[in-house]
C-alpha cells in the first residue's frame, strides 16, 4: 500500500479516481482501509488548493432561517424586538457578543461564524 501525500493535479484526479473505485469497499476491509486514508489525503490537497472561505455571518443567518423556514419573528428571542432583528439581518447594527451566544446556543449555529466581522450599512 503506497499513500503520498498529493502534489498535482494529475495524481489529484488519479486519487478522485481512485476514492471512486473503492466507495462501496465493505467495511473493515483493507479496500475501506485505504479508502479511508486516501480521503484524508484528498482532502489536505483540498484545503491547500481549494480553500473555502467562511460564509459572512448574515449571509450564514439568512440561509439557516431559509433552510429550517424561520422567520425575523423566529429570531426575535435570540436577538431582540422586531425592530431590532430588522436592523441586523439589513446589517445597520452588527450582532453583538450576547446575540450571537443566543443564535450559538438556541440555534446550534457555530459561533465561529458569526463572531466575524463585517461592514455595516449607513441608517437611512
Amino acid at each position: 500500500m503506497r499513500l503520498r501525500p498529493i502534489r498535482t493535479k494529475r495524481e489529484y484526479q488519479a486519487a478522485l479516481k481512485e476514492v471512486e473505485a473503492l466507495w462501496d469497499a465493505r467495511e473493515g476491509s483493507i479496500d475501506a482501509d485505504r479508502l479511508e486514508v486516501l480521503v484524508l489525503v484528498v482532502e489536505a490537497y483540498e484545503q491547500k488548493h481549494f480553500p473555502i472561505e467562511a460564509p459572512h455571518p448574515i449571509d450564514f443567518l439568512l440561509h439557516v432561517m431559509e433552510a429550517r423556514g424561520l422567520t425575523r419573528k423566529d429570531l426575535e428571542r435570540y436577538i431582540g424586538s422586531r425592530a431590532r432583528v430588522a436592523e441586523v439581518l439589513n446589517r445597520v447594527r452588527p450582532l453583538t457578543l450576547e446575540m450571537i451566544r443566543r443564535l450559538a446556543a438556541g440555534l446550534k449555529l457555530p459561533a465561529d461564524v458569526l463572531i466575524r466581522g463585517y461592514g455595516l450599512k449607513k441608517a437611512a
